[in-house]
């Protein structure tokens, strides 16, 4: 009796397994193939971003039978893991959108939905993204602006709840306004009274709202020369100074603009009423800040011209800055790559507002958002990188640290002390120490000459003792630390008791 199975005579199952395992790795390797072609839509190519998006919206539509749920799932997590490139993801959905009404209703219920997640799971950053995407889908004619409204009034109603944290009413109106930059012009030309409304809602939120915070986040216990404004204080004056430039600025892409003629006659789909999660006692809101400033226009050489401090642009790029150190901050040199070649760069006079967000992370309040020494090590890199004009950007604004520690607030006293020490031990310990000579004509507890000591103290654990002897000028010698020497109680005055 052949006791073998009956299958195994038979060649077919083996081919119809062979089959299946080859339909399932060409589905994957195709699946991958669309995900690397969504995220790299927008990176360098020799062709132009128009082109590139039309033959990427056609490839899509053409899979959309067969890969609808990962579309779908692609193209809503890049907006929101790749804020940057919100508006190039907006593009591409209003073109699909003009394509397939179909494929935007149901993109738009899934926004929608990651959307009411990020919210009911607390994740704020996601969820704000989430709105803006939402938002630009505006300008593509994929939503209606009667039914953004009606979403950003709903943010605006649960900013006004009673009994709840401030926390929570603060970062709904400051979503609110984040997301204006992207979309008030067009509400400002088809919904002006209603725009209207809604800014004077968040105005008397705004003048309600208490502030004991403040002091006790300011870096400096004076104003001079830049003010230390509470976030949404500054972000509000900075709305207000784009409303009055008829909602227009000139640091936002937008590819939607080439295919205007197309997008206009789509088709467009009402977000629904959504109605935020409302408080748990198990939830965490993001922590107030105060804005943070080092330079103004005066303080850059010649060249583009550093906005304003009320400037949407301000927010917009600082704001941009600090979701690249967010993302890349666990490797220095990916991180320091990604700084130096923010868009737009040659308007603006980067390594400034790139040094000034950093000292931003490195002092926020109370704590820093990682390790200090990540912000030392970025830094660092950045000089490596670009030692045409990073160093001396980076004096220029150790220097002025240094003339403002009298009032500087001290634990970030203490960051600065860490972060110029860990510096200079990375370069020779070289410094100009002689422009400081007017700090030694100071009591040593004067913070001045305190810093240069406390700095020389924590140096010495870089290098030894004898090496500052002779690299300090002169005049520096009463600010040296004591030369440690061991310390044997049995071998001093007295030990025989």
């Amino acid at each position: 009796m052949n006791r073998r199975r009956a299958y195994e005579d038979d060649g077919d199952f083996y081919g119809e397994r062979n089959k299946k395992r080859r339909r399932v790795s060409e589905n994957q390797e195709m699946e991958e193939r669309l995900e690397t072609l969504i995220l790299r839509v927008g990176e360098n190519s020799s062709s132009s971003l128009e082109s590139n998006l039309e033959g990427l919206v056609s490839v899509l539509e053409s899979d959309l039978g067969n890969f609808r749920s990962k579309i779908l799932r692609i193209l809503s997590d890049c907006p929101i893991k790749m804020p940057e490139k919100c508006t190039i993801y907006s593009t591409m959905v209003g073109l699909m959108n003009a394509k397939n009404y179909n494929f935007g209703g149901e993109f738009v219920e899934y926004m929608v939905k990651t959307f009411k997640d990020s919210l009911k799971q607390c994740q704020w950053d996601a969820a704000r993204y989430a709105l803006r995407f939402l938002a630009d889908l505006v300008n593509c004619h994929v939503i209606s602006t009667n039914s953004l409204l009606q979403l950003l009034d709903s943010m605006v109603d649960a900013a006004n709840e009673d009994n709840v944290p401030q926390v929570r009413r603060d970062w709904y109106v400051f979503a609110v306004l984040s997301t204006l930059p992207w979309v008030g012009r067009e509400l400002y030309e088809k919904k002006e009274s209603a725009l209207e409304n809604l800014l004077v809602r968040i105005e008397v939120f705004l003048n309600k709202r208490t502030k004991k915070h403040h002091n006790a986040l300011r870096v400096w216990s004076v104003d001079a020369p830049h003010p230390q404004e509470e976030y949404l204080d500054c972000l509000w004056a900075q709305i207000r100074k784009l409303r009055q430039d008829n909602w227009t600025e000139k640091h936002i892409p937008r590819p939607y603009l080439a295919f205007d003629s197309v997008l206009c006659e789509a088709l467009q789909h009402n977000i629904p009423v959504i109605h935020p999660p409302p408080h748990q006692d198990s939830f965490e809101y993001p922590m107030p800040w105060v804005v943070y400033r080092m330079f103004d226009y005066t303080d850059c050489p010649p060249g583009p011209i550093l906005p304003g401090a009320h400037s949407i642009e301000r927010f917009l790029i600082e704001e941009h800055l600090h979701s690249i150190i967010e993302m890349y901050r666990w490797e220095r040199k990916e991180c320091a790559i990604h700084l130096l070649m923010l868009p737009y760069k040659e308007k603006i006079p980067l390594e400034y507002c790139i040094v000034e967000v950093i000292f931003a992370e490195l002092f926020h309040m109370p704590t820093p958002r990682y390790l200090e020494i990540c912000y030392g090590s970025i830094l660092i890199e950045l000089c490596k990188q670009q030692p045409s004009k990073m160093p001396q950007v980076l004096a220029q604004a150790t220097e002025i640290l240094f003339m403002r520690i009298d009032s500087m607030n001290t634990s970030c006293f203490d960051r600065f002390v860490n972060w110029f020490s860990y510096h200079l031990s990375n370069f020779q310990f070289r410094w100009s120490w002689d422009d400081w000579d007017s700090c030694l004509l100071l009591e040593n507890e004067h913070p001045r000459p305190k810093f240069i000591q406390e700095v020389l103290l924590k140096c010495l654990r870089f290098s030894y003792h004898d090496r500052f002897k002779e690299m300090m000028p002169e005049g520096y010698a009463k600010l040296i630390p004591k030369p440690p020497m061991p310390h044997y109680k049995y071998s001093m005055e007295g030990a025989g008791e």
